[in-house]
């Protein structure tokens, strides 16, 4: 049963970056990535490319010969997608049950309208497939109540539209320390639990939102957000492996992935660190970690990687990973790796 992810997201809220990512994260976990390119105009990217969209139709061919401009162009290019799928199914059954990460276009009028993505995605799951949609959203959105609240109603029509298990994610979260103090913690804004906190923070924007029509208008959207209860955010650095680690875990139980067979030989450190409950990030660990101890957290981080490096360069256990037990005449548990002090897993030796 192949998995996948929908990635979804803005201009500018870090799709590619985010494929690029989790595709080298997956890799270094030992599950097999493949990411599929479906921006029509995409004709750069870091990540390697699978499948590729403009092999079919380019943005460039349908603004010429459609006299479409580059909005109109991209759901053209959908809808002739959702009428030539037998190419995308040809494509995907050639990587077999290789993980899918489907970068998608910054057009938003795909998934909150415009009915070809969801379409192609419910076709997909009639093969099989096991979707999770990750609707990436920049975190400079928090910066301003007014784009806070505009991007809860964009992710909520997102999650309606696309009808699929849905994560949210507030990207480039490493950034947030350097803008302007925020009034809230970052649990306020990723539980998403009483907005009519943020109303006489939005009247302070601006004195038009200061008058009885526009502070009506406020209270109503935030009731309609609050009144479905649905949405709410993770948060992602994505040059942060334990970010990555975690933001991975959320999706996977979203997606019911378990853990296959070739995540099972040969464990490193973030193959162990995937199984383990402890890797799950709590509220209060946000704030504490991308906010008020932020460079603290890094200087400790990258103290301990460059250790972890230290150990696979010293070359003294023949392993290929850090921090495994050596190889010897009892091969049980050659190439594990021993459990840290606090995981509450005791591995016993056989005595010869």
């Amino acid at each position: 049963m192949p998995f996948a992810q929908l990635v979804l997201g803005s201009p500018g809220a870090g799709k590619s970056t985010y494929c690029d990512g989790m595709q080298q994260f997956m890799s270094a976990i030992g599950r097999e990535c493949s990411v599929v390119n479906l921006d029509p105009a995409n004709d750069k990217f870091n990540y390697p490319c699978a499948l590729d969209i403009r092999e079919l139709i380019t943005l460039e061919e349908i603004m010429n010969d459609d006299q479409l401009g580059p909005n109109g162009g991209v759901l053209y290019a959908f809808e002739e997608l959702e009428n030539n799928m037998e190419w995308l199914e040809k494509g995907l059954k050639e990587l077999e049950d290789s993980y899918i990460l489907f970068d998608c276009p910054g057009q938003v009028e795909l998934y909150t309208h415009h009915n070809s993505l969801r379409n192609i995605f419910f076709k997909l799951q009639k093969l099989g497939y096991r979707l999770v949609a990750v609707h990436l959203s920049d975190s400079f959105c928090l910066t301003q109540p007014s784009l806070y609240i505009s991007n809860l109603i964009l992710t909520l029509r997102a999650m309606l539209q696309m009808d699929l298990p849905h994560i949210n994610v507030l990207t480039k979260i490493d950034k947030v320390a350097s803008y302007d103090p925020l009034p809230f913690n970052l649990d306020f804004y990723t539980e998403v639990e009483d907005l009519s906190y943020l109303l006489s923070n939005m009247e302070e924007e601006s004195s038009i939102m200061r008058t009885d029509k526009f502070r009506r208008l406020n209270e109503a959207i935030a009731n309609l957000v609050e009144s479905f209860a649905l949405v709410r955010f993770e948060v992602l650095a994505v040059e942060n492996k334990k970010s990555m680690m975690h933001l991975l875990r959320v999706i996977d139980r979203a997606g019911g992935y378990v853990f296959g067979s070739a995540e099972g030989a040969n464990d490193t450190i973030w193959q162990v660190a995937m199984r383990n409950e402890g890797s799950m990030m709590e509220v209060g660990d946000i704030q504490e970690r991308w906010v008020d101890s932020k460079d603290a957290y890094d200087a400790a981080e990258q103290k301990e990687e460059e250790e972890q490096r230290k150990l696979m360069q010293g070359g003294d256990t023949g392993a290929t990973t850090p921090d495994l037990i050596p190889d010897d005449d009892d091969d049980e548990f050659d190439g594990m790796p021993p459990p840290t002090g606090d995981s509450g897993v005791t591995v016993v030796r056989k005595r010869t």
